[in-house]
């Protein structure tokens, strides 16, 4: 492809999408898992499934998927957010590989696969390097009560039923926190994008 391809990862409410925003300034060309994931939702196959394993009623009258219903169904368990995975990654895959085939082979820096289940799924695999976004997680509690307008119960729950900071210690290359403070973000984030540049040139 020609391009580097930097998968970025980390639990809901770390950060990073903001990591992926100051990617993009940096001439980075941003490919979104979950803006994927939504598009392909919409397949009338994969509503079926969805519907069959967490009810008709996620469903709409207008035949529009109800997205906070399955999130919170989803989400509820471990258990049912595998379900959920099992009907929507191998499309999701499809498309995101031939999303990044299309931004590499355009005018960017890298490429940044942005996906929260870049592990889980199997994605990782179309990267040259991974990063995580990690932050502590009263931080991410707040963010996700503020971001979606949930409960702290709720929003506890869905931090539940996700990874701790640890597996994503464990298994990307690299780490950025979260909570690094705005005034220095983007030059962080700008000198981290240099030294996986930098490393992946010396792999090469």
């Amino acid at each position: 492809m020609g391009k580097p391809v930097i998968g970025l990862t980390g639990p809901t409410g770390a950060g990073k999408s903001t990591v992926a925003a100051a990617f993009r300034k940096l001439g980075c060309a941003v490919i979104d898992a979950d803006r994927v994931a939504r598009d392909m939702v919409k397949d009338p196959g994969c509503l079926a499934q969805l519907k069959e394993i967490f009810g008709a009623d996620i469903v709409a009258q207008d035949g529009l998927l109800d997205r906070r219903k399955l999130a919170a169904r989803a989400f509820s368990s471990p258990e049912n957010t595998r379900k959920l995975n099992a009907v929507t990654h191998p499309a999701i895959i499809r498309e995101c590989t031939r999303q990044i085939e299309a931004a590499a082979a355009g005018d960017c820096r890298a490429v940044i696969l942005d996906a929260p289940l870049l592990f889980e799924s199997g994605t990782q695999d179309l990267c040259g390097a991974t990063v995580a976004v990690i932050t502590p997680d009263a931080s991410r509690l707040k963010r996700i009560m503020a971001r979606d307008g949930i409960s702290e119960e709720d929003a506890a729950r869905r931090m539940a039923a996700q990874h701790g900071n640890d597996y994503y210690r464990e298994r990307a290359d690299y780490t950025f926190d979260g909570s690094t403070p705005w005034p220095v973000f983007d030059e962080t984030v700008a000198a981290l994008l240099d030294r996986i540049m930098g490393d992946l040139d010396e792999q090469a």
